[in-house]
């Protein structure tokens, strides 16, 4: 069972890296729950002040993951349409822009077709709201990617400092 805890736990930790740039998918509460259940394994004695730590900052992140795009987009004069353009355009990008960082691109083109969609007339508006709203999804995809990867290094070191227990069955 601690083998299966332990390779659920990691790959949900891969999720949640993952799911830091794809909109769908709650990044960092899915690397919370990998570090949970290496934590609910017989080996790795149980540490709550650890998991409530990285699950309160895992909600924050969350939370905020709704708030950061919605500011950089208000900021900038955009509307709901920028801010829907934008993860259309992020989801489009990583399918259907066939180079590295295709999501980027169709991030920024989505959040300036929803704001063209808005209002066709004022294109230097829609530039600017698009600019905005992009600044936003990259603000806030780098903070989740950043605690999902903190949430990585975690794991990776209490599996270490508990290694030989693991391979001891």
């Amino acid at each position: 069972m601690d083998t299966f805890l332990l390779i659920t736990g990691f790959l949900l930790i891969i999720i949640g890296i993952v799911g830091s740039f794809i909109p769908v998918l709650p990044g960092p509460p899915t690397g919370w729950a990998g570090l949970l259940l290496l934590y609910l394994t017989t080996v790795v004695p149980m540490d709550w002040l650890v998991l409530g730590i990285t699950l309160t900052i895992a909600i924050i992140i969350t939370v905020l993951d709704y708030v950061i795009p919605a500011i950089g987009t208000k900021k900038s004069g955009g509307t709901k349409y920028g801010m829907w353009g934008t993860t259309l355009g992020l989801i489009f990008g990583i399918f259907f822009i066939p180079i590295p960082l295709g999501f980027l691109i169709g991030a920024f083109l989505g959040a300036f077709i929803g704001e063209m969609i808005y209002d066709s007339k004022d294109t230097s508006r829609a530039t600017k709201a698009a600019f905005g709203a992009f600044l936003g999804f990259l603000t806030s995809t780098f903070i989740k990617l950043t605690i999902s990867l903190i949430f990585l290094i975690l794991f990776i070191t209490k599996f270490w400092e508990y290694k030989e227990v693991f391979f001891n069955f």
